[in-house]
């Protein structure tokens, strides 16, 4: 888990854990690990976002996001909780969603899922920190409740099997981003852009060492 941030609200699931920011109405990051026997199975994707009771009001619900332009952009994602229902049900909760644009959740979000999926087949298990990113300036909110939207959003993968390596990425929130355009950051380059400290129970000697480099070639 990331080091504490002043004001958070920590909310662990059965799949993942997110420390919730109650100013945007959005999670500041949700943090899981990904193995390889939760890529995949027999549990079907829900469709049903819900109010997350377990935090005060004001706070994010359905109606906020209808007509607003933006989806409901999951940070950790259904996808990776097929293997148990409850864990699936709670990736709804809105406490794991920020406003997001269609087309990057549809496209290069999903994408960056299918990647870290891929990744801990490859090497067993992975863990996968991700969440909001705003920028100096007037935010955008959406609906009653004023859920603030994202400028951009961030992700960081860190395996620790084998040669330990890291990884992230930071995506503006529209629909331009593809594939091609994607440029890997280190996690120091990340955390510099948050203000987050990602992997602090690392020995400081490897998180050091791993959070300065960012090839997509090691993976």
């Amino acid at each position: 888990m990331p080091a504490p941030i002043e004001g958070e609200r920590i909310l662990e699931r059965i799949g993942y854990v997110t420390s919730y920011n109650q100013k945007t109405r959005c999670p500041n990051w949700v943090a899981w690990k990904l193995t390889a026997a939760h890529t995949d199975g027999e549990v079907k994707r829900s469709s049903r976002f819900y109010e997350d009771v377990e935090v005060p009001a004001p706070r994010a619900t359905p109606a906020d996001y209808k007509g607003s332009g933006w989806s409901r952009g999951h940070m950790c994602p259904a996808g990776d909780n097929k293997w148990n229902w409850e864990a699936m049900q709670e990736t709804f909760a809105l406490t794991n969603v920020c406003p997001q644009d269609a087309k990057l959740n549809s496209g290069l979000w999903n994408s960056l899922e299918m990647d870290c999926r891929k990744w801990a087949r490859k090497y067993g298990e992975v863990y996968v920190v991700c969440g909001p990113v705003y920028y100096n300036r007037k935010h955008e909110t959406i609906g009653e409740n004023g859920v603030v939207v994202p400028e951009a959003f961030f992700k960081v993968v860190l395996c620790l099997k084998g040669k330990p390596k890291a990884i992230g990425v930071v995506v503006k929130n529209t629909a331009g981003a593809k594939k091609k355009d994607l440029y890997y950051n280190s996690i120091d380059q990340v955390e510099r852009i948050t203000g987050l400290d990602f992997f602090p129970a690392l020995p400081d000697d490897l998180e050091n060492k791993i959070e300065a480099r960012a090839n997509i070639k090691d993976w």
